[in-house]
């Protein structure tokens, strides 16, 4: 089993660990100390040693900060764990703040005096964090202390060790260009920003530009470490030389002077006493690297990370890696929703269902000689009211049984060599509402309005977003997340920089993948989501017309539940959508499939009653 079950979160262990903390910081001068939940390369998934925000507060989500005061404490968190978070921490311990309305910064304004000191961990935050930090700090004259020695890792006398997974080479007919091709173009790049190096903390840039993948961080296949790229071609990746083989050492000796993780700040100070112009992203870069150029004698060049849109835009071979991929993993869940609909209501509950998806995936990928390697993310099995929460993650303390008259939402998602799924479906148990009827569909809407969207070459995500809730506006409803997050090629389910979302300002480029992820969710009853993932394409040339175009591709190929589906609030081109993308899904998974759950899939996809007035 990829995905455990224990407790997501101990709200007891707050109360210790904080009068730990404060001690610390009542013994160090410190008025304050902010613990964010990132590691020092800013990914959504952190290894064990690096999970301070969890092990200090008991929250477990993806994102959330908190900041501990001599006489308060404080979790920020946004709109997708403001449920969760109440489960999960001391509320006589902890006040609630929005991550997204009140972020650090902006409280900090209203919340720190002058004279006050706020410690922080520069290799946890920012360049961009950091100096927003301070921009506020300056206004109230608080002073932030950048701190040598994190507090948490000194109060936490049993935290784990630093991963050291074996890292892999990832194939060429996977990756489709090979790793020296790409570091080729990725001194280019460098070069082209006026830089003479630059510094990629992203593992999963490292791991896209050198070909390899690891283990070691949760569901998402990388190695952790740190690269400095030169835009001559001499190249250095850090890393724990323990996770290599000779086959992959002989490999990378090839691209880079291989070094271990204890030697990088040193490697970044003496280039910078060279005068070296070294690029750091912005918003992914730690401060800590900032302060080792300047300080230094180096000049600090803002630039994005080099990898970042090249690994965005999929080349063929990742794009037919996906297809493939998206075929098997379609099939995996119609078999798994197929023995769904044959279960009785009360009998299963929500680890039941995720127990069996993982079993279907894995047995689907060994037909396919394609195994599953991971899930790509902690499977969303949320039943009646544990589907409102947006992103629950079901534990043996939580899981529900699948009662007749709810709605049960499931987001999983999984990676294989050739490509990394995501997908969400609700499905009623017994017969579902009017209103969950009304609400299914006003989502199928807005998922439908962006499947079927062509659009302007350099599009940006944040003006399509909008699109996608349209339909639940005009009933006063909404959704608090964004419409589409980005998707890696055998890495994150999660990838920047591209997102459909109000705060999606990066172009959607041909060969982009995202999700396409409307909902709804009422507190306390139940929660609804339709996820598809999408592909970026060029869109064909309109007669008349005289500006580049391009559209969406729908990945993802698994049946929509059409018992949740008001035909009557379609327009006939969503109809027809509809029935088009159902044909699609039974003439691209049926032959994988046979008996009972052919039969199954091939009622699942057949034709909605046409009665749009539209």
């Amino acid at each position: 089993m990829f995905q455990t079950f224990d407790s997501a979160g101990d709200p007891a262990v707050g109360k210790p660990r904080v009068a730990l903390l404060r001690q610390w910081l009542a013994d160090n001068g410190l008025d304050g100390f902010v613990i964010p939940r990132a590691d020092e390369h800013q990914g959504e998934y952190v290894a064990d040693r690096s999970a301070r925000l969890k092990w200090l507060t008991g929250f477990s989500g993806s994102a959330g900060v908190a900041i501990v005061l001599r006489d308060r404490a404080f979790v920020f968190v946004d709109g997708r764990y403001t449920l969760q978070v109440r489960g999960e921490v001391a509320l006589d311990v902890f006040s609630i703040e929005s991550l997204v309305d009140n972020p650090p910064a902006s409280w900090l304004k209203d919340n720190l005096g002058k004279g006050a000191r706020l410690g922080f961990d520069p290799w946890l935050h920012t360049i961009s964090e950091v100096k927003a930090l301070r921009a506020s700090a300056d206004k109230t004259g608080a002073i932030l202390v950048p701190l040598d020695r994190n507090p948490i890792d000194i109060i936490w006398t049993d935290q784990p060790e630093a991963p050291a997974a074996p890292v892999e080479i990832h194939p060429i007919g996977f990756a489709g260009e090979l790793a020296k091709d790409k570091l080729a173009r990725l001194a280019a790049a460098i070069g082209a920003d006026g830089a003479t190096h630059a510094v990629l903390t992203d593992p999963a840039s490292i791991a896209w530009a050198f070909n390899i993948r690891g283990g070691d961080v949760a569901h998402t296949p990388l190695a952790l470490g740190f690269a400095i790229l030169a835009a001559d071609g001499t190249h250095q990746l850090f890393m724990d030389q323990r996770k290599f083989s000779r086959q992959v050492a002989a490999y990378l000796t090839q691209l880079a002077d291989l070094h271990g993780p204890g030697e990088f700040e040193a490697a970044v100070v003496a280039l910078a006493k060279n005068g070296a112009k070294i690029a750091l992203d912005p918003v992914l870069a730690a401060d800590r690297l900032r302060t080792l150029v300047e300080d230094n004698g180096g000049t600090v060049i803002a630039a994005a990370d080099p990898a970042r849109l090249p690994r965005a835009t999929k080349n063929q071979a990742e794009i037919n890696g996906s297809r493939a991929a998206h075929r098997r993993d379609g099939a995996a869940i119609a078999r798994l929703l197929c023995w769904l609909d044959r279960q009785e209501p009360g009998t299963l509950d929500e680890i039941d269902v995720v127990t069996r998806l993982e079993e279907t995936r894995r047995r689907t990928g060994e037909e396919t000689q394609m195994p599953l390697r991971d899930v790509s993310f902690d499977t969303i099995s949320g039943a009646g009211p544990n589907g409102a929460i947006i992103h629950y993650r079901v534990t043996r303390a939580t899981s529900r049984k699948l009662q007749a008259g709810e709605l049960f939402l499931l987001d999983s998602g999984a990676q294989y060599q050739d490509g990394t799924t995501d997908i969400t479906r609700t499905v009623p148990i017994g017969e579902p509402t009017e209103e969950m009827r009304e609400r299914f569909t006003l989502v199928l809407k807005g998922m439908i309005g962006i499947s079927a969207l062509r659009f302007p070459a350099g599009t940006r995500g944040s003006e399509i977003d909008a699109i996608a809730r349209m339909a639940l506006w005009r009933r006063g409803c909404d959704f608090a997340h964004g419409t589409g997050h980005g998707v890696g090629s055998y890495l994150a389910v999660h990838e920047g920089p591209q997102r459909i979302a109000r705060t999606g300002t990066e172009k959607l480029l041909e060969g982009m993948m995202l999700s396409n992820e409307p909902g709804y969710y009422k507190e306390g009853s139940y929660g609804i989501r339709i996820e598809n993932l999408i592909l970026v394409t060029a869109a064909a040339r309109i007669e008349g017309g005289d500006i580049a175009m391009h559209d969406f591709e729908t990945l993802t190929l698994a049946p929509i539940d059409k018992r949740l589906v008001r035909t009557d609030l379609l327009t006939r081109d969503e109809l027809q959508w509809l029935d088009a993308y159902h044909a699609r899904v039974l003439a691209e998974i049926g032959p994988m499939l046979d008996g009972e759950t052919l039969a199954w899939l091939e009622k699942a996809t057949a034709p909605l009653p046409h009665d749009a007035k539209i």
